[in-house]
């Protein structure tokens, strides 16, 4: 069966309905391909053609991309790939200026490349549908829009109007795209809208694209005219200040833009065409198409949840302290539709808690971005108390006390006896072994961790810990819970800082160790931006609290000892310790650490850290690639120690977790793309230079022969 179907009416309107076989939505594939060249050939031989309208037998009108062709894409294949995007290109611009009229009938959702095919109609007319989305996302997996997008969204929405959609990947309803003059009707069914596609096609039988209209001028005016060549002449720093140079989709995409704007349509889609090779072929985009196509999919799959346990659903969900992350919790918890009882020692706490949400829900309702009604709906889920008695019959209970084995133990025993019949106990805990904690537990079947991030309701991830004992339907539970409330989760097993925390410490680490060294503090923190990391060691340190640091270091070190071993002494704890008892600055909260928090002013570098200053020669490179490779190493460790269980839940724990750069696709898959033979001659190289933490793990000399750690 062909992906395109062709159907002529009584009218000579051809109608072109589109259903790529074998996939539940229509992608821009060898079988997509193959169809447009031969109806490309049907048009061209059909006599009386009065108009054509695409439309789709999906639930949605097209997908986009086939990214697992495009991943596929080498340099050495450039010139082929090339000459395919071409071709098809070519194709949907013979259609958009045979001189008839062309409409989208869009019943659903088109992004990327779907998108683009709507863009080259003369109208787009959509099914009023809330749920469905239009843009061009590539940017988000290292590409650029390579059919057209860029060049049409430019020339209907001008350079400066189009560069949120083209250079952030912004998504939008049917809404937005009306204002935008993206969409020119909506129907309420799939009847209606077929009825006015043939209408409009009817009513306008000279139509071209206003772009292919002589005379026709980018909105705005183009890069010549003095207003937008006064904003391009400043674009590319500001650009560069964002990606920092890690990310060359962005930087690709203005210069398509710009320069396409300045030549004709034609030309303009060929220059789009080479900086989407470029994008395609390169490096870059395989990661992020790896990790956040691939590997994202795998985990909404249920890649790591036990495949034999039937779908959970969470229906009432107790929370245990309702400081900063408990209110979180109960939070992303309420806003999903499920009932919280939200405990500390007092009422008062609790309430403070639940006021965390009163605030974030009143936000989002002065930007009219949900009801009062909605906002009260939700509030009242959340019981705030200390009575413990009112946790009976919760399904889930998550403890999220402070780091103290001895207080963790006793909530835990306090809140159990209510925990209902097949329930599940989780600790919030991000640093103390699941195992441990669950000896306080009458079942450790039923005990799991679910390590949550800062703040909660923003951060994506959920760390989920299995201990000694934990039952595969209990982590089913747990993966179905945190997948419920619209988080990514991944599985670790149990370990002194699980994955998350302990790479994390080696980030902010290495950080103090340059500092400790006498490296200039800004050229620290900058080094650390152009490695990719969302910010640098020092300011992440801040955020985290020294205090909180110095205490996990302590307590680990004590229990270390206990097991008869010992946590080796760094110098990043002499900065901690000089910082928090010789100078008094503990943090952001305490309002000083390393960095200085001016009232209504911005953060700056705190000038007493030039106590560490030395002449030290180091290059910023040298840098960059003991913060990649310190984290790097130890992520391979961790999955060599079976504390990770997949190379997936590693690149996307990592990146979603700790802020690991995304350009690389991830912690393990920035040694795969940097080539495993020049990762362990960079990895002995560092441990020849600075010590046994970069030393590589025997599982990277193991893999070199193959190339590739999976």
């Amino acid at each position: 069966m062909s992906a395109i179907q062709y159907e002529k009416n009584a009218d000579g309107i051809v109608i072109l309905t589109m259903d790529s076989p074998n996939q539940s939505a229509n992608t821009m594939n060898a079988d997509f391909q193959k169809a447009l060249n031969e109806t490309v050939e049907k048009l061209k031989a059909d006599a009386g053609i009065t108009g054509i309208i695409f439309r789709s037998a999906k639930k949605t009108f097209f997908a986009g991309g086939d990214l697992d062709d495009l991943i596929q894409a080498r340099p050495e294949d450039a010139k082929e790939f090339f000459d395919v995007v071409q071709l098809m290109k070519k194709e949907l611009r013979y259609i958009e200026t045979l001189g008839v009229p062309v409409v989208a009938a869009l019943n659903g959702t088109a992004l990327g490349g779907g998108w683009e095919i709507a863009l080259g109609c003369h109208a787009r007319i959509a099914l009023n549908d809330p749920k469905s989305k239009f843009g061009l996302p590539e940017v988000t997996l290292g590409l650029l829009p390579g059919g057209g997008g860029i060049v049409r969204m430019v020339r209907l929405l001008g350079l400066q109007n189009a560069f949120p959609f083209l250079m952030e990947g912004k998504q939008f309803g049917v809404d937005k795209a009306k204002s935008l003059g993206l969409i020119h009707d909506t129907a309420d069914s799939i009847d209606e809208l077929m009825e006015k596609s043939i209408a409009w096609v009817k009513a306008n039988p000279k139509s071209q694209q206003p772009f292919d209209v002589k005379g026709y001028k980018i909105p705005g005016g183009d890069p010549k005219t003095p207003a937008v060549a006064q904003i391009l002449a400043i674009a590319p720093a500001m650009l560069r200040d964002k990606t920092k140079g890690c990310y060359p989709a962005p930087e690709a995409i203005m210069a398509a833009a710009v320069e396409g704007a300045q030549v004709d349509v034609d030309t303009a889609l060929t220059i789009e065409s080479r900086y989407f090779t470029y994008l395609a072929t390169g490096q870059v985009a395989k990661n992020m198409i790896g990790t956040f196509w691939h590997g994202l999919n795998a985990i909404k799959a249920g890649a790591s949840r036990p495949k034999d346990v039937a779908k959970w659903q969470a229906t009432k969900v107790g929370i245990l302290g309702a400081g900063m992350m408990g209110a979180g919790i109960a939070y992303s918890t309420a806003t999903k539709g499920i009932a919280v009882v939200l405990k500390d020692v007092s009422v008062e706490n609790a309430e403070k808690g639940k006021a965390y949400s009163q605030k974030l829900l009143d936000k989002k309702v002065s930007q009219g971005r949900m009801t009062a009604e909605k906002r009260d709906q939700v509030l009242n889920l959340i019981t705030a108390t200390a009575n413990a008695e009112d946790l009976k019959g919760c399904d889930l209970i998550i403890e999220a006390v402070f780091e103290n084995q001895e207080l963790k133990a006793k909530v835990t025993q306090e809140a159990e006896a209510f925990l209902a019949d097949g329930g599940v106990f989780a600790s919030n805990t991000s640093t103390l072994p699941i195992t441990g904690l669950a000896k306080a537990s009458k079942d450790d079947r039923n005990f799991i961790g679910l390590h949550f991030f800062s703040p909660v309701d923003k951060m994506p991830l959920v760390e989920i810990i299995k201990g000694q004992n934990t039952s595969a339907e209990t982590l089913a539970k747990a993966y179905d819970y945190v997948q419920q409330i619209g988080k990514t989760p991944i599985v670790v097993n149990d370990s002194r800082g699980f994955f998350t925390s302990r790479v994390f410490g080696t980030f902010v680490n290495e950080g103090l160790r340059l500092l400790a060294e006498g490296v200039h503090p800004a050229r620290i923190e900058m080094a650390a931006l152009k490695a990719g990391m969302p910010v640098g060691p020092l300011a992440i340190q801040d955020e985290v609290a020294l205090t909180l640091s110095e205490h996990v270091t302590n307590e680990t070190r004590k229990a270390l000892q206990a097991e008869g071993k010992d946590l080796p002494h760094s110098p990043s704890e002499d900065v901690l310790k000089t910082m928090i008892h010789e100078f008094g600055r503990k943090g952001k909260a305490a309002g000083a650490g390393f960095y200085d928090y001016p009232e209504g002013g911005k953060k700056h570098l705190w000038d007493g850290l030039s106590h560490w200053k030395k002449d030290v020669d180091i290059s910023e490179q040298e840098m960059i690639d003991r913060i990649l490779f310190v984290q790097s190493l130890d992520t391979l460790r961790c999955y060599e120690e079976n504390v990770l269980e997949s190379v997936v839940d590693a690149n996307i724990g990592s990146i979603f977790g700790i802020g690991f750069a995304p350009w690389t696709g991830g912690a393990i898959q920035f040694l795969n793309q940097y080539g495993l033979d020049k990762a362990l001659a960079r990895a002995n190289e560092l441990e020849a230079k600075y010590g046994e933490r970069f030393k590589a793990p025997q599982l990277l000399k193991d893999k070199v022969a193959s190339g590739k750690i999976d």
